[in-house]
């Protein structure tokens, strides 16, 4: 559940300029609250805390856009194809600023890894982020996306091309392939998504 601190009477405006619909608080404590998407936000007197299945519905509209971010994806599957998940993290200098993990349907480990790097992406952008460096434990995926391998599968091709396209909208971004113990939290996620939880 993030906490965001800031100006309310600031936040509230930024969510009314996104279209977000705001409504007075159910409480005396309680400044205003919305809801957009599977989020709801209520604002406090120099705090908005965010609800819901996916905060980041609301969070994107609160933070400050800009600056630099490491992304760190990974995706599985039981039995290649199999049940698959994927995991995500967006960490700054303050830290673990948003993750997710979903459970994606029937996929190989590679459609999971796509999938997973897409989502962090899309996190990524939605977050405003003009600087994004990239980690996650396939090297098959990071070559692909980088040029250094071929892609042959028509959907993975395809899932290339949509990386690649989000990519292009930061101003600065690399993409790494790190050892999987760099990558832990992203690969947790991943698994409890897998395991249903």
């Amino acid at each position: 559940m993030p906490v965001i601190e800031c100006d309310v009477d600031d936040a509230r405006e930024r969510l009314e300029n996104a279209g977000v619909a705001v409504e007075p608080g159910n409480t005396d404590h309680e400044r205003w609250r919305a809801a957009h998407g599977d989020a709801t936000a209520v604002a406090y007197d120099d705090k908005v805390v965010i609800q819901g299945e996916t905060p980041r519905d609301i969070e994107a509209h609160l933070r400050e856009g800009g600056g630099r971010a490491h992304v760190y994806f990974d995706g599985g599957a039981r039995g290649n194809p199999g049940p698959a998940g994927i995991g995500w993290v967006i960490v700054t200098g303050n830290g673990i600023v948003a993750e997710g993990s979903d459970r994606i349907g029937r996929a190989t480990n590679n459609q999971a890894e796509y999938e997973a790097l897409i989502t962090a992406l899309e996190a990524a952008r939605d977050y405003g982020y003009d600087e994004v460096h990239v980690r996650g434990d396939s090297e098959l995926i990071v070559k692909q996306v980088r040029g250094e391998y071929d892609t042959n599968n028509p959907e993975l091709r395809e899932k290339r091309v949509t990386a690649l396209e989000l990519l292009s909208s930061f101003e600065t971004w690399t993409l790494e392939h790190v050892p999987r113990e760099v990558n832990e939290r992203a690969d947790a996620l991943a698994n409890e998504a897998m395991d249903g939880n």
